[in-house]
């Protein structure tokens, strides 16, 4: 279900930004900075030019752009919802499901919203040879046609091994006037993006001539300069981080919420802030991308 002015946009072919509605859920950033993200990421979307279109299942409704009196209700209490689990979410009438990326990238196609802003993506954990961990989000951006913003994937994952399963699956990596994949709290994973693109039509473009019609692509826009963590206190706070998630046992989906906890600790609080500032850049982004995409259309 759109709302009446996704709707509206959609029809005539106007530019919209989908958003995750896990980042903006207790799943996400604590309270009151969920709040915080969840205005800043608004507002960087209107002001551009677009409309935002947050993905949610409220009442076993899958949802595509919230009205502005539901907002307090995606703040509270959630249930995480993949794209394996939205029939489940809608199918038992959960009253509110928090959209992943995988979920919200399937809602965002359906709906023919074509561009999707996040935090930073899923990929391939570390130790995957064993345990097969590898995020549905990069299935999702492999087989839906939705261009994905983000600051990255998030730095505890084998970076280089997502990069590798992205080219495998044909998804193009994109960066945003960059040239380098970022590592979400910091501008640079020391790996190249293949691509660096300038402006907005510039991916519009890329995107009309991507070989299949059904595939997505990536785009990736490093956090602020200014808002970035130090990497070289950073590595030290992920290895202990992973040590600990080891050590109580934590696997699965509960890796990424146990991980980004200890980090929030670790830097003294630090981290909340550069992750505001990194959902809000690439809301920015992404508008830019929608818009283009919507004068190219018309």
């Amino acid at each position: 279900m759109l709302s009446p002015e996704v709707e509206a946009a959609v029809t005539r072919g106007e530019a919209v930004v989908a958003m995750e509605s896990t980042i903006f859920s207790n799943l996400g950033l604590p309270s009151p900075h969920n709040e915080a993200a969840l205005t800043r990421c608004i507002v960087a979307v209107r002001a551009g030019g677009a409309v935002p279109a947050v993905t949610a299942v409220l009442d076993g409704v899958a949802r595509v752009g919230l009205l502005e009196s539901e907002y307090p209700r995606i703040l509270g209490v959630a249930r995480k919802v993949a794209e394996r689990d939205l029939a489940v979410a809608v199918g038992q009438g959960w009253e509110f499901g928090a959209t992943t990326v995988s979920a919200s990238v399937a809602l965002a196609a359906a709906a023919g919203v074509h561009v999707f802003a996040t935090g930073g993506i899923g990929g391939v954990h570390r130790g995957s040879e064993i345990t097969g961990d590898i995020s549905a989000d990069l299935d999702a951006l492999a087989h839906q046609p939705v261009v994905t913003v983000c600051a990255g994937a998030k730095a505890f994952l084998d970076l280089a091994k997502t990069l590798e399963y992205l080219e495998t699956v044909g998804v193009p990596v994109l960066g945003w006037r960059h040239d380098w994949f970022p590592a979400f709290y910091t501008r640079t994973s020391g790996l190249r993006v293949a691509h660096r693109v300038e402006s907005g039509a510039e991916v519009a473009a890329i995107f009309a001539a991507r070989s299949r019609a059904s595939s997505g692509l990536l785009l990736t826009a490093p956090i602020p300069e200014a808002d970035e963590l130090d990497a070289s206190e950073l590595d030290g706070v992920l290895q202990q981080a992973l040590d600990d998630c080891a050590a109580a046992g934590v696997t699965g989906a509960a890796v990424t919420p146990f991980v980004l906890g200890r980090i929030s600790v670790a830097t003294a609080g630090r981290s909340i802030p550069a992750n505001l500032a990194l959902a809000e850049n690439n809301a920015r982004v992404a508008t830019d991308v929608a818009v283009a995409l919507s004068r190219a259309g018309r």
